[in-house]
């Protein structure tokens, strides 16, 4: 039998060596993020995401494997464990197959089958199912089982019990219910009917048939909610003679008398207690396939998300549009400190707007605003506008963009909050929320639960604890990725670092508050909680500017500062020329010197000391700067001024199963379907495309009266 670790690198295609490692790691308690950066050498560089999906099927082995051996108790207990059916449960890969083969020795509820055994017909059954070929008629053999004390009156009661036994006999064949579920995955078809004549969203499901082979997850998901709502009613269909034959196949055997009997007990099983059940199976499997390829969506829609470039070192003006209530202003300083709120009603009349203009542009003057981040939710459109005119009358000199705005409710009515603007109205929260979103999106969406920022397709139907895991997995990447300034880190922020948590994350604030900044990383050794295990996974990923050891401010670990020395060394350099950036020739330097033989003398291995000749030559770099830049406007396009044929800039909002929505500043997001993505076969979107990518599409069609708007990137001629 394989080993857990085996398997593993079987499955990801790794060095046995590497997945040992990485076992060992998790076990010893460190977290993903350290292992993906300062361990490489012992995995091979596999990259986060590699080494979370072998956390997660590490962590399901390990649960198949305590499922066995409790299985082969439970049936060794009931004296029936053969070596045959150890070997079976040893080989079983999934929790399905484990389960069909513990199924016939399960402990069962009352059925019609147990009730027939507590009547002595067990005999009978297993007299009629071995159909011998000199077996005789059923009739005759049922004769020695009428017994009026048990229930039994007649000749047909002992073959009606007989019959009950031999179809959960049949029912319970792991082989039956494995032949039938390849059946169902080769020929089975989902069907979807109306369950209402009323019209609904859902119209394109009111007689629809996919072949559970090629169901795609969106149509699976659609289907589930549907039928959850009361619009659909849905099944799995499988050509029944088809079935029965394979079942019958396996059943019966030619040339006895009880034949015909088994055979009837065989379609009996079949209607009564298999397809029911694999009925069930099917749609669930579908199901966990559409939840996970969903949740990997949302996923994949995350990351860029949190990773979008920041408007650094700029005073920033949020929005947060609204027709009631108003718009909410507030104006941020360079760091993110609030320097002014307001609000202004643009949408109440002409008089009103021309006064909120009047209101915006004095605050824009008086505070230096550069960028205005407007929030896409309820009166953007008009909001924008309005902002549009303001600038214009400005003279251009401010520009602005449009803000992912979820997830800024829930964030301003929060605790969290609360704790930070007490002084400030719900609603202006969420604007000062807003203008931060744009000068560093992932500092400001760590304080939202992530399963409120909402990039994907229905969420709310996902399993919400493996959502939240997935979720808060990308997240934790993301913020070791960049790296935070301890000093100034929100403790949400700091939380997310690895080996911190709330508590440590907290203590290190306070610490700072009571003693001044950190000083240098070795200072965090004083923070209450935060012991050398927690320092050991943390301290890479914390920068410390104000530090006079400028290795504090990269991504070197203490661990290695050693190893860095004596690179700069063997290259001719000191500590004193990374802080001045006189390290232009390292790389020439280093490989004239030779990679291996310096990875060697400092210690580490090549893939270390890589890492650090990068960190040498940028220490306190993002790396979010090295993507494409913030799309700022100073103008704005309506849905009456799109034509087809013309040719616009917009940003990534959405990726999904069936294309992408793309903003190109009409309020309303226009779909690029996948088959207008690339000239070349994509087989999903997000091969290709990303949240917050920066694309040229091609306009293709425009319905103002449904505001769709059809998109195309792969027509797009320069």
């Amino acid at each position: 039998m394989e080993s857990i670790s085996q398997i593993l690198a079987r499955e990801l295609n790794q060095p046995l060596a590497y997945i040992e490692n990485v076992i060992s790691l998790l076990d010893e308690g460190n977290t993903i993020p350290f292992i993906a950066r300062y361990r490489k050498e012992m995995h091979g560089a596999m990259d986060d995401t590699l080494l979370r999906t072998l956390e997660e099927r590490l962590n399901y082995l390990r649960g198949l494997f305590d499922r066995k051996e409790t299985i082969k108790n439970s049936i060794a207990e009931q004296g029936k464990l053969t070596e045959e059916l150890s070997a079976a449960i040893d080989s079983a890969e999934t929790l399905a197959v484990l389960e069909d083969l513990y199924r016939p020795y399960k402990p069962k509820r009352r059925t019609r089958a147990t009730a027939a055994k507590e009547k002595g017909l067990e005999p009978l059954a297993l007299e009629l199912f071995a159909q011998r070929p000199d077996c005789p008629a059923p009739e005759v053999l049922a004769e020695d089982y009428v017994n009026l004390e048990k229930g039994v009156e007649t000749t047909a009661d002992a073959l009606a019990g007989a019959s009950d036994i031999i179809a959960e006999t049949i029912s319970d064949d792991a082989s039956v219910r494995a032949m039938l579920r390849e059946l169902i995955n080769a020929r089975g078809v989902l069907h979807s009917e109306a369950a209402t004549e009323e019209d609904s969203v859902y119209r394109l499901y009111y007689d629809f048939n996919g072949a559970v082979s090629k169901l795609q997850g969106h149509q699976i998901l659609a289907v589930n909610r549907g039928e959850k709502e009361g619009f659909l009613k849905v099944s799995v269909e499988l050509d029944r003679d088809l079935a029965l034959q394979r079942v019958r196949r396996a059943a019966v055997r030619p040339g006895s008398a009880a034949m015909a009997f088994v055979r009837a007990a065989a379609d009996d099983a079949y209607d009564r207690l298999i397809f029911p059940s694999m009925e069930r199976e099917t749609r669930s499997a579908l199901t966990d396939m559409a939840d996970e390829g969903a949740i990997k969506m949302f996923g994949l829609n995350l990351k860029p998300l949190l990773m979008q470039p920041p408007v650094k070192g700029r005073v920033t003006m949020g929005l947060d549009p609204g027709y009631r209530n108003g718009c909410k202003v507030a104006v941020v300083d360079k760091t993110g400190k609030v320097l002014d709120t307001a609000v202004v009603y643009p949408t109440f009349s002409e008089a009103r707007k021309n006064e909120a203009i009047r209101t915006l542009s004095a605050l824009i003057r008086k505070d230096g605003v550069e960028h205005i981040a407007i929030g896409n939710g309820t009166a953007s459109r008009e909001t924008e506008q309005m902002a549009v005119e303001m600038i214009e009358s400005l003279g251009g000199t401010v520009s602005y963009a449009i803000v992912n705005e979820a997830g800024a409710s829930v964030y301003s009515a929060s605790k969290l909050a609360a704790e930070e603007f007490p002084d400030y109205d719900v609603n202006l929260r969420s604007a000062v929320s807003i203008a931060r979103r744009l000068q560093d999106p992932l500092a400001e969406l760590v304080k939202i639960d992530p399963m409120a920022i909402g990039v994907g397709q229905y969420q709310h139907d996902m399993p919400q604890a493996r959502l939240a895991e997935t979720l808060d997995g990308v997240v934790e990447d993301c913020v070791n990725a960049v790296g935070v300034d301890v000093n100034t880190a929100s403790p949400s922020l700091l939380q997310r670092i690895s080996g911190l948590n709330k508590t440590t994350a907290k203590n290190i604030v306070l610490y700072r508050e009571e003693n001044g900044a950190f000083m240098s990383r070795k200072a965090l050794g004083k923070v209450p909680k935060l012991g050398p295990k927690a320092f050991q996974q943390c301290a890479g990923f914390l920068r410390v500017p104000e530090s006079a050891q400028v290795l504090d401010n990269t991504a070197v670990h203490p661990e290695s500062y050693a190893a860095a020395e004596k690179l700069l060394k063997l290259c001719g350099y000191t500590l004193a020329d990374v802080k001045a950036g006189n390290l232009h020739e390292l790389k020439t330097r280093l490989a004239a010197y030779g990679v291996e033989k310096a990875a060697e003398e400092c210690g580490v291995g090549v893939p270390t000391l890589n890492d650090i000749t990068a960190e040498l030559l940028k220490p306190g770099r993002d790396p979010r700067d090295e993507l494409p830049p913030v799309l700022l406007r100073k103008d704005v396009l309506e849905i009456k001024d799109l034509q087809p044929g013309m040719i616009l800039t917009g940003t990534v909002r959405n990726v999904i199963d069936f294309g992408a929505f793309v903003d190109i500043g009409v309020h309303q997001d226009g779909l690029v379907h996948v088959s207008q993505i690339s000239n070349k076969f994509v087989r999903h979107p997000s091969e290709v495309l990303a949240v917050g990518d920066i694309v040229k599409v091609v306009v293709l069609d425009v319905d103002e009266k449904k505001k769709r708007i059809s998109l195309s990137i792969k027509q797009v001629k320069e």
